[in-house]
């Protein structure tokens, strides 16, 4: 059997490792579900993990290196993604992220990390670690800002964020934080690069009152939500829980205010925040 291909470091390391797992299962003439069934983990799942949209656990590359006789191959790369910028809870669904196709975001407390200016992720960070040390918020801020390059791509991902209102009168950072945070989000919208609908007061109860929601769609392997509590996050793969929140998502969509009432309310929340900071 041929060895693994040499690795391409243009392109995503997870990627590149999943897509050495395809090569080697289809010279092995093996299909998804065969190579998955010895170590009790679906055919589904071995096929995210070859789109890479799912990370390859140590205990699946030990088996995978048995199949292929591979010498260590899988077990030493997959040692070597393991090692991330983000906290465990969150790794995954990051490295997700960056290949997705379509990212759709419910954020009840505050501006999601992919549209986070740097002032306001220092200020988020600094709450959420009151005696790390400013290398320590350092990192986190420049991880966070890194995971918002994605947006420089023109046309995707298709990114369509619902936030609630509270969001807009949270003062995070001080008055000429949050200007600079919610001017950030509008000139977004206004480039259309990001649909926003924010989820008034007014809308009363929700579909998504026990928090933040994250869906995402890929070209190649099956969608993946994530839910996130305080300092834990679950990807979930299972086809029924991820339709179960992709009705949520869509409830709350039908709930907010429309994309251009949406824009006025961030701008006008904007325009406040501007004057009081101005005010002797």
């Amino acid at each position: 059997m041929p060895g693994p291909k040499p690795l391409d470091p243009s392109s995503s390391p997870r990627a590149m490792l999943g897509a050495e797992l395809r090569h080697q299962r289809d010279e092995a003439d093996m299909s998804q579900e065969e190579l998955g069934r010895p170590i009790f983990v679906s055919g589904s799942l071995i096929g995210q993990i070859e789109a890479g949209t799912r990370r390859m656990q140590p205990e699946y590359a030990i088996h995978f290196d048995e199949v292929f006789k591979t010498d260590g191959f899988f077990l030493r790369n997959c040692e070597a993604l393991r090692k991330s910028k983000y906290p465990d809870h969150f790794a995954e669904a990051a490295e997700a992220e960056a290949i997705a196709t379509v990212i759709k975001e419910y954020e009840p407390q505050l501006i999601p990390g992919l549209l986070q200016t740097e002032a306001y992720a220092r200020a988020v960070f600094r709450a959420y670690h009151p005696t790390a040390t400013e290398e320590v918020i350092d990192e986190l801020v420049s991880a966070r800002l890194d995971r918002a390059k994605l947006l420089k791509d023109p046309t995707k991902p298709v990114v369509w964020t619902v936030l609630d209102e509270a969001i807009l009168r949270r003062t995070v950072g001080g008055r000429a934080v949050m200007a600079e945070a919610l001017r950030h989000v509008a000139g977004l919208i206004r480039r259309r690069r990001i649909i926003v609908q924010v989820l008034p007061f007014s809308a009363g109860a929700h579909a998504a009152m026990n928090g933040a929601l994250k869906l995402m769609t890929f070209e190649d392997a099956p969608p993946l939500a994530y839910l996130q509590s305080l300092g834990s996050g679950q990807l979930i793969d299972d086809p029924a829980v991820v339709a179960r929140n992709e009705l949520t998502y869509d409830l709350l969509g039908a709930t907010a205010l429309s994309p251009e009432k949406s824009l006025a309310l961030v701008e006008s929340a904007a325009e406040d925040y501007e004057h009081e900071k101005q005010q002797p």
